[in-house]
């Protein structure tokens, strides 16, 4: 899918077109941000007005005019911001329309938007992969999704890992994921409890070495996963 090009003013009088969050530059430095739209015709039976109304509000769209096709049918013609269109809009309006809602879309123009950079950290390391361009009304439900998402998809390692979402250095959600279980005193027959209890404490140190190595094996498939719900 096409990607979404926002226009940043630095207060240095310098713009930049980003489209990258590992490219958006210290917020404190940002004087204003554009963010593109689209026109947007969406055809559905009519019976569905009431749903594609919510959808059109939910993605922050402005309905422009509503043209009767005939008896049955109608055209909503909407602005929305690009970012929302691209990712689940057509998923959602085949499944609220009952299949029968298609839509198509041209480029418009730019718009000032609040739009800001949700960073999520993996074992406290932000992951630039993960993190997303969002605007500011939608940026806590996204980190909350995207966190909850991650620790699905990650599996189990060795020892604890948090999933954070922040927004310029404040958490906003959380998830962890436990630590995968191993019994390293199962092999210990009897009732030798000195070494289970050695086993177990250089079990705690190894952990604890892993995680200030703190590499998490994440599996490229949960990059794909994530990238299709942005």
């Amino acid at each position: 899918s096409p990607s979404v090009i926002y226009k940043v003013h630095l207060t240095t009088g310098k713009d930049l077109k980003i489209d990258n969050p590992a490219h958006f530059p210290d917020p404190t430095i940002i004087q204003s941000i554009e963010e593109p739209y689209v026109t947007c015709h969406v055809m559905m039976p009519s019976d569905y007005l009431g749903v594609v109304m919510n959808l059109g509000m939910e993605k922050r769209g402005d309905l422009i005019k509503t043209d009767t096709l005939d008896s049955k049918r109608l055209l909503l013609t909407f602005e929305f911001p690009m970012n929302e269109i691209l990712t689940d809009f057509n998923d959602k309006l085949k499944s609220y329309t009952k299949g029968y809602g298609s839509f198509d879309y041209e480029m418009s123009n730019y718009k000032k938007a609040d739009i800001i950079k949700l960073e999520i950290k993996i074992n406290d390391e932000v992951v630039d992969a993960f993190s997303t361009l969002v605007h500011k009304s939608k940026a806590e439900a996204k980190g909350r999704s995207l966190c909850k998402k991650l620790k699905e998809l990650i599996p189990k390692q060795l020892f604890k890992v948090p999933i954070q979402a922040a927004i310029g250095g404040k958490i906003v959600a959380r998830e962890t994921i436990s630590a995968m279980g191993k019994n390293v005193t199962a092999k210990c027959y009897g009732g030798d409890i000195s070494r289970k209890r050695k086993l177990w404490e250089k079990q705690k140190k190894g952990k604890k070495k892993m995680k200030e190595i703190g590499k998490v094996n994440i599996p490229s498939n949960v990059f794909t996963e994530v990238l299709k719900s942005e």
